[in-house]
């Protein structure tokens, strides 16, 4: 490849041809391997992909979406990356992607079904091959305008009856009603909430709440935190239940994250737990069975749900015709019980 390369003309701008002569192979061979690696032996995309690098040539990605019909794009839209709860399955679904030549494009909707609909309006431009969603509530514009593009869509962690297209989550409810029973067999009887201003962590709160109050618990005081979830944030929702003198016997928060802001704020105030104030959080983040105490929580299989997502929009781009049985899977959770609850 290095005699090759060295007749390369300096400073002129690399072409595919060039990259196909680098490589030895066929200019045809060149762009499959960059646009449908799939179908390219492995051992051949790597002799091609040694070839860009050493002509520095850039694939115009805009003439080969026009020429196939595929932009080789995936847009994932999250609420934030501040909280590292989302990056299992951005992993999982992000390296899927890439091993079947697709790039993804990240955007943040701030909890916002506003500001979604926003970055929706940017993206739809480039006519993404697929597009993921966390959560099931959008605006009925962003309903509207997906329903008429029909870009493969999946909606990624949560459930509902009624999805825009295929769905991989789970059921917030369900969980806020397993975390009910979960404490009342324990013998939990005076509970409190701390939860961040999110719509799916507030309907597993509110489950929570409404399956204690089958049980004759109630009230159960609830601080509302801003989002993104900080353990500052954490901090100040046991602040104002202990201001209010309503802590309780176990506060339960919406994220790992939020939890680990409680056990800071008891141990700085001479809280023993799970003795003075016991403490549950949602997530199971990889620090949870660090924390001191170690962190009782929720599991969410994040691997798998990124995985799923992958398949699925993999499977649909590659034969439009799955449509009429698109994906519902739930994952599930699991009940983590540490020392901290």
């Amino acid at each position: 490849m290095s005699t090759a390369c060295s007749r390369f003309r300096s400073g002129s701008t690399p072409t595919l041809v060039d990259v196909a002569r680098v490589a030895g192979v066929s200019p045809i061979t060149v762009s499959r391997a960059l646009g449908r690696p799939e179908v390219v032996a492995a051992a051949t995309r790597k002799r091609v992909l040694e070839a860009v690098r050493a002509t520095g040539y850039v694939p115009n990605l805009a003439a080969g979406a026009l020429a196939s019909s595929r932009s080789r794009l995936v847009a994932i839209f999250l609420p934030t990356i501040a909280n590292s709860i989302f990056a299992d399955t951005v992993q999982a679904l992000t390296e899927r992607l890439a091993l079947a030549g697709y790039q993804t494009l990240l955007g943040l909707t701030g909890y916002s079904a506003e500001q979604e609909a926003a970055l929706l309006e940017a993206v739809l431009g480039r006519r993404p091959d697929g597009i993921v969603l966390t959560g099931t509530e959008h605006t009925q514009a962003s309903r509207e305008r997906l329903a008429r593009v029909g870009i493969p869509l999946v909606e990624a962690w949560d459930l509902c009856p009624k999805p825009l297209d295929m769905l991989v989550g789970f059921s917030h409810e369900a969980v806020g009603q397993a975390v009910a029973q979960y404490l009342l067999a324990k013998g939990y009887r005076r509970v409190s909430v701390v939860s961040l201003d999110d719509p799916r962590g507030l309907r597993r709160c509110r489950s929570l709440i409404g399956g204690l109050a089958q049980q004759g618990i109630a009230p159960v005081p609830m601080q509302v935190v801003g989002a993104p979830a900080t353990l500052a944030m954490g901090r100040e929702g046991l602040g104002r239940l202990l201001q209010a003198d309503a802590a309780g016997e176990v506060v339960v928060c919406s994220s790992d994250t939020l939890a680990q802001g409680v056990l800071a704020e008891a141990a700085s105030r001479g809280l023993r737990v799970p003795e003075d104030l016991a403490v549950m959080g949602f997530g199971d983040l990889s620090c949870a069975a660090h924390t001191h105490p170690p962190l009782s929580t929720v599991r969410i299989d994040g691997p798998r749900i990124g995985q799923a997502i992958a398949e699925a929009l993999l499977a649909r781009i590659a034969e439009p015709a799955l449509a009429r049985t698109p994906l519902r899977l739930d994952v599930g959770f699991e009940l983590i019980e540490r020392a901290s609850a």
